[in-house]
């Protein structure tokens, strides 16, 4: 039941070339950093990653992007990211942009167990009609473009199906868990944290508070031990380091 892996560098040693990870966070707000700084100094490629977004140029999943280390991003957001922008339009990475809802909720569903689920979310775009691009060529034309989806309706109104979203790893960041993985996430960090965490086949945690088992209220829990395989306490440096994508002060 003691989950407690030493470092992270230990925690992540086993994800493999062509690994796909559903990492936590949004923005720089949640990121497991210290995870990602681990997997960058590790050296897997050719990742396939799903995450709401890829942080920015120089910190998070920024640092893999202009790595060349990520083959393939599932993502609802990649406007703060001008080396993913690059790639993306040159053709040296295949992006999946799918409404951000709908990624949370095919991240819940693979977490579940459930295959797949209808939605009216992207009826009448090319969401539900397919031609997105998903993978340019080097000259700009398009070389991979989304399939048009199942269509069906409900109650009057149109609908589309989503197949559920699982990998082979999973990366989070948490305010607090103990040695049997059980998480409690801070304020706005709990954004894709639990539904990421869930949908990984193994899935690590770094923590910034390390608990011994019992010790947290099982009303505090937001997500489970038994998604969590793995879990990394942080030093103090490692808990407070945290970047802020966009400071904002006022006089």
């Amino acid at each position: 039941m003691d989950k407690v892996i030493a470092n992270a560098q230990d925690a992540i040693a086993d994800i493999p070339y062509g690994a796909s990870l559903a990492v936590g966070g949004f923005g720089l707000c949640g990121i497991p950093s210290v995870l990602i700084t681990a997997l960058y100094e590790q050296g897997a490629s050719r990742l396939h990653v799903v995450s709401n977004n890829c942080g920015v140029d120089d910190a998070g999943l920024g640092t893999l992007i202009a790595a060349h280390r990520i083959a393939r991003v599932v993502a609802s957001y990649v406007g703060e990211n001008k080396e993913f922008a690059r790639q993306y339009l040159a053709g040296e990475l295949e992006v999946e942009l799918i409404p951000q809802g709908t990624l949370a909720e095919r991240l819940r569903a693979g977490g579940c167990g459930i295959p797949a689920f209808y939605t009216p979310a992207g009826v009448g775009t090319q969401v539900a009609g397919g031609g997105l691009p998903w993978r340019f060529t080097a000259d700009g034309a398009i070389a991979v473009a989304s399939p048009p989806k199942e269509r069906r309706t409900f109650h009057g109104r149109e609908h589309i199906l989503e197949t559920a979203i699982t990998t082979d790893f999973a990366l989070v960041r948490a305010a607090k868990g103990d040695r049997h993985g059980n998480l409690v996430f801070r304020r706005s960090a709990r954004n894709f944290n639990p539904i990421a965490a869930m949908a990984g086949h193994v899935t690590v945690a770094e923590v910034e508070d390390l608990a011994e088992p019992g010790t947290l209220d099982p009303d505090d829990i937001h997500l489970p031990g038994v998604f969590v395989q793995r879990v990394v306490p942080l030093t103090p440096d490692q808990a407070t380091g945290k970047l802020i994508e966009k400071a904002t002060v006022r006089r």
